[in-house]
């Protein structure tokens, strides 16, 4: 009976040892670790933790970066790539491993690296060196943050939705012309830029409203910025009488004050926001050319009836010109 039991007891030890390894290998593939595929020089720790883990014979440096000199570390929002020195043949340099986070540790072969911290559209670059021992290195962004906003005449607030801002390069090239940093910023986000100067371009709606200005950006400072757009919004539309019904199938034709063309369209109604001044509005309807006069005050929207009568008819062979 006891050596009955004795047997049984080892039969059941082996298969439990036998299955350990099976057992890890499924919980690898459920966690998607093995199909994981890691660099050659650093590997990476878990989604969880943003340090790598060591990889043969190398040495641990930890890297910590600050918007100003004996600021404090960043704690978040940094990336992290670090690169070989030497360009391979198609003259790039090969990154070797990166981190997302703040400060993080990085396990690299002995030898000499070049470090790039990206915080936002700040950043800073350094050379560093890794040996055996454990080391730690810091760099200094000299950055701080933009937030920009606009408004109408009196304080009135500007829909978002119709409101965007680019970030260009504070000094201009020898054309004039700027290179362009950020498009399409949306108001009241904060955008961290290295410290400088900015040439900044509000625009409201579509067509010529338009505030151009120069910011600074202090390092370690968020520097808040809002500008004035002098506009409006103007809808017009075709009646046949004043407060009718807008007439559809009418194309639209808006000249400036010089008389040159600067916005067409087509449907029962042309809406646009308009820097204040004085403009003139042409209606299309048919083989019928109709035309008015209009100024545009800023932050008083309205709208304008353009009347399909012989009076405010023109010529279409003069319409045509």
């Amino acid at each position: 009976m006891f050596e009955g039991t004795l047997r049984l007891f080892l039969i059941w030890l082996a298969a439990a040892l036998f299955m350990v390894p099976v057992s890890l290998a499924v919980a690898q593939d459920a966690d998607g670790l093995g199909d994981l595929k890691l660099p050659g020089i650093s590997s990476y720790a878990p989604p969880k933790s943003e340090i790598p883990l060591a990889s043969g014979s190398s040495g641990a440096i930890t890297l910590s970066a600050q918007l100003t000199d004996n600021g404090a570390d960043i704690t978040r929002g940094i990336v992290w790539r670090v690169f070989k020195p030497e360009p391979t043949g198609d003259g790039k340099l090969p990154m070797v491993a990166s981190a997302h986070g703040g400060s993080a540790v990085f396990q690299l072969e002995p030898g000499s690296y070049l470090v790039h911290a990206s915080y936002g559209r700040a950043g800073a670059t350094k050379r560093i060196t890794v040996g055996n021992d454990a080391k730690r290195e810091s760099l200094v962004l000299d950055a701080g943050g933009l937030k920009l906003d606009a408004v109408l005449s009196g304080g009135v607030r500007i829909p978002p939705k119709k409101l965007r801002f680019s970030i260009y390069e504070g000094q201009a090239e020898a054309n004039h012309d700027r290179a362009l940093i950020i498009p399409d910023v949306e108001p009241n986000s904060v955008v961290r830029l290295n410290a400088g100067v900015y040439h900044v371009v509000s625009t409201y709606g579509s067509v010529n409203a338009v505030i151009r200005s120069d910011i600074r950006v202090e390092a370690g400072k968020l520097t808040e910025a809002a500008v004035e757009h002098r506009a409006a919004e103007m809808t017009m539309k075709l009646v046949r009488e004043p407060g009718g019904e807008a007439i559809a199938d009418t194309s639209w034709s808006l000249l400036n004050e010089s008389g040159d063309p600067i916005k067409e369209t087509v449907g029962a109604f042309a809406s646009m926001v308009l820097a204040e001044g004085d403009y003139t509005i042409i209606a299309k309807n048919r083989d019928r050319i109709y035309q008015k006069d209009f100024t545009v005050v800023a932050g008083q929207n309205k709208e304008i009836d353009v009347l399909a009568t012989e009076a405010s008819a023109m010529d279409p062979e003069e319409g045509a010109d």
